[in-house]
């Protein structure tokens, strides 16, 4: 409104009024208003910015000294200046006004009561023009022609970044509930719905409740919380409008058996099952479905899913539930709740669902306190939700259950797989659903708005976490599915022997808690691998009667052992390794048929022999025995078994110890008296067991002056029903190396021989 003064009053000082010094200003300046600050459209401002450099005057009140920069300013555009002063002047009354004089033009601001006024004197033959910008916009312009004096009103509102000029009403819009009013006094007025309430269309608005379950705590729609201390699933919420819908919620241990988190989310529509569960995975009972950021109608749940994770909406009744594979949120608008999200002081006792639990899920655990927790540095890192900008939204959703949740959680397990954002990102979703946009509390935090280990998908054993290097995520063993493994110091199940296979199977986390690579690891044979079933991610070794792998078979007395190894692959180049070997054996036993029992006797209970060769001359005594340790003797009227350990003994009289050690080169047997007689078999052959017979062991050969060995006894096919032992022993002299090399023992020098010294040959008969 512009209004001709026929007069100069508001530039007469009346009695008892406060001037200023005047400051006089050559160049653009900031000058300090904050004794007599302006209000300009609704806003208030306690400096002025001066531009007199563009050929024009500018006065800008929010930090800009160039209009077109989007600014709250003033502009004269027509005579510009060189220089201007400026004094400000107030009295004990209710105003007090600034001008700011330049060229015979006075531009100056009044303030009576709560109505802001401009005011422009013009004492010169020149019109000007004054344009009046809000945000960079020019909202009024004003015409001053020569010699004449004008006021004009600057009052008016601001909302949400918007100016309002005073007068305007906006009516209520039915679809936000939203009003506004600025009053002819510039006094703003504002209706809506409240911070926890949604407009539900004709003006209504109605109460929004969120219920939060994180970890192992709910926050429910009135703030209250509880803790789940097993692995059982809870009813969350159900309501009397729809008594055949229920949400419950499902808690699984992770790295330690004493804490447990949720796990899954399960929504029980008309009968089905709708499973939210981690990795952003929705199955609808025992199907795998496909989801996308476009709603998908199922037994009238609309879901989608997004990179934040998956949400459930049921629109008919203003429920919504959302989860990330850690957090659920559940916002629902004017209905009744029960459950542990209506009342989370219920007794979990009685909403603890037993046909969605397993039957040990109440069972208590206890471990060991993490030393490595430092639970000040956590409490501060949680408390993070009472500083900006998450204050910003604690007078509607109040931080403490939240705050208390991160630390009771915290101070007990490690903040690792995206747990040290966890809790924030509840509280900062909580607000988001209350239209609380929390501006920049990802930076602040260095977390992330998207869910953790989304699109990962682990097994029932298992769950997602994060890699201790690098970052990345995979799939872990549940602490206490994995403890029965450890405590036994193996990677998976026993071996599955069958009557012509065996398998063994081992766990895939378990491998990969060590590092191992499943895929690295063969059986004896290098071709025969582990198969690893996707669902389980369990990896499976096996051998058959088609396809051995390498496997060994060995006699035990009446039994066959079947036994193989997985080991790790190494390449023929690699001389050293710095990962761990692994040498995993496994083995299948079977009872060999019992067709006949043969029973031996030894002829001669103890064989000797004087031996007259070169300058030695000794006596040789060949003995068996029936234990290890040679105490019990075989003697005539002994019975030995066919297949049982046999240790016998070759000892010699008069050879000193100290210069020559005895060494038997060989041992065979025949089925005739004679040694060079057809079929022979051999159990020593060079000083050494023969490879081909895995009874056969001989001990202190060439250490002294007796030796041993063993083997189970046999018979030849077919043959006379007798079997004659031959030995061939020689003396060697101590100054030699008298052991012999054998194949997996360690290299030895040996020294050369011309010929054998004090050689001997004895022989021992068995019948039956």
């Amino acid at each position: 409104m512009l209004r001709p003064l026929l007069f100069l009053c508001a530039l007469i000082a009346p009695t008892g009024a406060q001037w200023s010094y005047q400051q006089t200003f050559n160049e653009s300046s900031v000058v300090d208003i904050s004794s007599c600050p302006i209000t300009y459209y609704g806003q208030q401002y306690e400096q002025l910015y001066v531009n007199i450099t563009s050929g024009n005057v500018t006065v800008c009140f929010n930090g800009f000294f160039n209009p077109e920069t989007g600014g709250d300013c003033i502009v004269e555009r027509s005579l510009g200046t060189e220089s201007f002063y400026f004094q400000t002047y107030s009295n004990y009354y209710d105003y007090c006004y600034f001008y700011i004089y330049f060229n015979n033009m006075y531009l100056v601001h009044y303030i009576s009561g709560t109505q802001p006024y401009l005011y422009s004197f013009n004492y010169i033959s020149d019109p000007t023009e004054f344009e009046l910008q809000v945000g960079g916009t020019t909202v009024d312009t004003v015409n001053v022609t020569a010699y004449a004096t004008y006021y004009f009103s600057i009052s008016g509102c601001r909302h949400s970044g918007q100016m309002y000029r005073h007068g305007t009403v906006i009516s209520s819009d039915p679809e936000t509930c939203f009003s506004l009013t600025c009053h002819e006094t510039a006094a703003l007025n504002t209706s809506s719905c409240g911070p926890l309430e949604r407009c539900q269309g004709n003006n209504i608005c109605v109460l929004a409740s969120t219920c939060t379950v994180t970890g192992p705590t709910i926050i429910d729609v009135h703030g209250q919380i509880n803790s789940i201390q097993d692995r059982c699933a809870y009813s969350l919420f159900s309501t009397p409008l729809l008594p055949d819908f229920l949400v419950l919620g499902n808690f699984r241990d992770r790295r330690r058996k004493d804490v447990s988190f949720l796990d899954s989310v399960t929504l029980r529509v008309d009968g089905h099952d709708i499973h939210l569960e981690q990795g952003g995975r929705v199955q609808l009972d025992d199907s795998t479905l496909t989801l996308s950021s476009s709603s998908q109608l199922v037994h009238g749940v609309q879901l989608s899913k997004d990179q934040t994770g998956v949400t459930a909406d049921l629109s008919n009744l203003n429920i919504s539930v959302f989860f990330d594979g850690d957090t659920a949120q559940i916002l629902l608008e004017g209905s009744s709740v029960e459950g542990l999200c209506g009342n989370s002081s219920r007794s979990l006792s009685d909403l603890r669902l037993s046909e969605y639990s397993s039957t040990s899920c109440e069972m208590q655990y206890s471990e060991t306190a993490d030393t490595t927790i430092d639970c000040n540095s956590v409490t501060e890192r949680c408390n993070l939700l009472k500083e900006a900008p998450f204050s910003s939204c604690n007078s509607d959703i109040d931080p403490e259950p939240y705050i208390t949740a991160c630390t009771n959680t915290l101070c007990k397990y490690p903040a690792v797989d995206g747990l040290n954002c966890q809790f924030l990102k509840a509280y900062a979703r909580a607000c988001s659903l209350h239209n609380h946009a929390l501006d920049g509390w990802t930076s602040k935090t260095g977390c992330s708005s998207e869910a953790f280990c989304q699109d990962r998908t682990c097994s029932d054993h298992e769950f997602c976490g994060e890699k201790t290097v690098g970052g990345d995520t995979r799939c872990f063993c549940r602490a206490i599915f994995a403890s029965k493994y450890q405590e036994n110091n193996s990677f998976g199940d026993p071996t599955v022997c069958m009557q012509d296979s065996a398998s063994v199977t081992l766990v895939g986390c378990l491998l990969e808690d060590k590092g191992l690579d499943y895929s690295a690891l063969h059986l004896n044979d290098p071709t025969c691998r582990g198969q690893v079933d996707e669902l389980t991610h369990m990896v499976t070794f096996g051998f058959n009667s088609s396809n051995s792998c390498g496997t060994v078979v060995t006699t035990n007395n009446s039994e066959l052992i079947y036994k193989n190894t997985i080991m790790t692959q190494n390449s023929s180049s690699d001389i050293i390794t710095r990962h761990d070997q692994v040498y995993i054996d496994f083995s299948c036993v079977q009872t060999q048929p019992d067709i006949k029992t043969a029973t031996f006797r030894i002829r001669d209970s103890s064989v000797i022999q004087h031996i007259t060769s070169g300058v030695w001359d000794y006596t040789l005594i060949m003995k068996a025995f029936t234990d290890a340790g040679r105490t019990q003797a075989v003697e005539s009227s002994t019975e030995v078994q066919l297949n049982q350990k046999i240790w016998v003994e070759l000892k010699t009289d008069g050879l000193d110890g100290d210069m020559v050690a005895v060494v038997t080169d060989s041992c065979w047997a025949t089925d005739q008296p004679s040694p060079d007689s057809s079929p022979r078999y051999d159990l020593i052959i060079n000083g050494c067991a023969n490879p081909a017979d895995q009874t056969v062991q001989v001990k202190d050969n060439g250490l002294g002056t007796s030796n041993y060995f063993s083997f189970n006894m046999f018979e030849f096919t077919g043959g006379s029903g007798e079997v004659f032992l031959h030995c061939k022993l020689h003396v060697c002299p101590k100054q030699n190396n008298c052991v012999p090399t054998c194949p997996g023992a360690a290299r030895r020098r040996r020294s050369a021989r011309s010929k054998y010294e004090g050689e001997a040959f004895i022989s021992m008969a068995w019948t039956h």
